[in-house]
């Protein structure tokens, strides 16, 4: 697991010199005294979720850190610009009943909102498929190749706005900026009503594209101002999980909506656009309200008590960071500079996350795109098409759910990510050997599997995000990351030739192919990180103790160049 090599150091107890405010204080019996010891096995048993309800509710939640250690308190205490400042105390102790109760109403207050924003994102950028199943492309004098176009622009444009949105959402926050870029989208798909021809249905997906392109990594960030490095994984799961949700309730809403067809003269497709970007603009307007700053920042005109109370917010922000110092680094509206920005792309350390990001969807995305059509050949009307997906989205949803716990319950990101190419090797060999007089009902079978993949991209995400280790890093990583699964998605639109159609075989011998080479790649992640690690080890443990404090009191090192930081993998 990533950490700093300090957490793992035996409890010293906080010198008497520490003299921070006592926020924690509280009348309560069940409250640990303030600087009371914690117990340095409890990580493990925390994040143990099948064992979750044989904690002790009441025994110190509070986990060690570099905060309890006076040298390498001062070394990591927060800035006085970082926002959450004033609720930071290094003898802060809570409960684990106080700590559970806090997260559930995070997830309640913060989550399940992210869940109905990326919800409304994919209603929005997946209501273009069941338009087309309802004549959209005869209706705008459309060719093959034009939707084709479309597709592309609107994956580069969504690729080009990754990083500058970034940019501006840390310059702003991103609760001002992300509802902005929901109303600013949702205008452009509801207008979608009056398409007339190629010029304004290309307009469209280009200025949809790059509206859209920089809302998840913008999210990725904001839940990292409430979420523990082993939290986030779990909950970038659920929020996936919106967007499968979101496939499948446009799937029964499109089967009504496109009936209407034939009303005032418009196509069913039209009120598609009208009605579902509508419902995201009320979204997005509903979020400039219902997404506060951080943490102690959650009162406004219209909250004037806020969500938390100070002893909650002494207990989130302290959390936080003894859980990952860094994310101190900067506050939460603080531009990133040129300088920074360079020194983030070039960090060598995540580029293999990266070359994963480009290339693990690619063996199951050609197969997925075509599964429509399988379903028309047999002769299903539009109506049965988009119901018949329901099946293999709700697979997605399951191995998505079931992968981001393993990956905490093992502690391996690898083992659980790389789990996405065994599951598609099989399937991809007996797509390649089938003929002209195989069944439609067996290649809908096989690519029903193919499509049903267990989504393992959240889990990247979280991955990129906890080998940052600083928040400049993490703010860029997570814009990089993106922009590599959207140049694989590019990739995987031009697998499949039409030189090479129906049974597409060159296409499936090199899916084959490029899911073999993941599988080394994964390996290569393994193998890399596991190094980097041993040698950071080996280097530390040969330095004497007072050596240690003079590297952590005068290093230069930032992120995850520091000596005492280990990566996950």
């Amino acid at each position: 697991m990533s950490t700093t090599l300090l957490e793992n150091k035996k409890y010293k107890e906080p010198s008497s010199s520490i003299d921070d405010e006592k926020l924690s204080q509280a009348s309560s019996e069940d409250v640990p005294e303030l600087g009371a010891p914690v117990e340095p096995g409890s990580i493990t048993r925390a994040f143990a979720f099948w064992r979750r309800d044989k904690l002790d509710l009441n025994a110190i939640a509070t986990q060690p850190s570099v905060f309890d250690d006076p040298t390498t308190l001062e070394v990591y205490r927060p800035p006085p610009q970082y926002e959450n400042t004033h609720r930071f105390d290094p003898l802060a102790r809570w409960t684990w009943r106080e700590e559970k109760k806090i997260v559930r109403k995070i997830d309640f207050r913060i989550m399940v909102w992210a869940f109905i924003m990326f919800f409304s994102l994919e209603l929005d950028r997946s209501n273009i498929s069941q338009a087309n199943s309802d004549n959209f492309l005869n209706d705008l004098h459309l060719t093959t190749n034009d939707f084709n176009l479309g597709n592309i622009l609107f994956r580069l444009c969504f690729l080009c706005a990754e990083l500058p949105s970034q940019l501006v959402s840390k310059r702003v926050g991103p609760d001002v900026w992300i509802p902005c870029q929901m109303v600013l989208w949702s205008l452009v798909s509801l207008s979608q009503f009056w398409l007339s021809g190629k010029g304004s249905f290309l307009a469209c997906r280009c200025l949809l594209g790059f509206m859209q392109g920089g809302f998840i990594p913008d999210v990725v960030l904001y839940l990292s101002y409430f979420y523990t490095k082993t939290e986030l994984p779990i909950r970038l799961a659920w929020f996936w999980v919106s967007n499968y949700s979101s496939d499948m309730v446009s799937a029964f809403m499109s089967t009504g909506i496109l009936k209407l067809r034939g009303d005032h003269g418009r196509a069913g497709w039209r009120y598609l656009f009208l009605i579902e970007g509508g419902f995201t603009l009320l979204v997005g307007l509903l979020s400039f309200a219902l997404m506060p700053p951080g943490p102690t920042q959650t009162k406004a005109w219209y909250r004037p008590k806020g969500w938390f109370t100070e002893r909650e917010e002494v207990i989130m922000v302290n959390r936080i960071l003894r859980d990952d110092p860094s994310k101190s680094d900067m506050h939460n509206r603080e531009g990133l500079t040129p300088g920074m920005i360079w020194e983030a792309i070039k960090d060598w350390r995540l580029w293999p996350i990266y070359a994963l990001g480009i290339s693990h969807m690619v063996p199951v995305v050609p197969p997925q795109t075509y599964l429509t059509l399988s379903l028309r050949n047999l002769g299903f009307t539009t109506q049965q098409t988009n119901l018949l997906s329901v099946p293999y989205i709700a697979l997605g949803m399951i191995g998505l759910l079931v992968m981001a716990f393993v990956s905490e319950a093992i502690n391996s990101r690898v083992a659980a990510t790389v789990v996405l190419q065994f599951w598609a090797l099989p399937l991809l060999i007996t797509l390649y050997k089938f003929n002209s007089h195989t069944s439609q009902w067996a290649y809908f079978a096989v690519v029903s599997l193919i499509a049903g993949y267990p989504y393992v991209h959240p889990i990247q995400v979280a991955w990129a995000s906890r080998n940052s280790f600083s928040v400049r890093t993490r703010t860029i990583s997570a814009s990089i990351y993106n922009i590599c699964v959207q140049t694989g998605a590019i990739i995987s639109a031009n697998i499949y030739r039409a030189d090479d159609k129906p049974l597409y075989k060159r296409g499936n011998r090199d899916l084959i192919a490029i899911c073999c080479m993941n599988i080394c790649l994964y390996a290569i992640n393994f193998f890399f990180y596991r190094a980097m690690n041993a040698r950071r080890e080996k280097v530390w443990s040969l330095m004497s103790p007072k050596e240690q404090q003079e590297y952590l009191e005068t290093t230069k090192d930032t992120g995850n160049e520091r000596l005492d930081f280990r990566f996950a993998y």
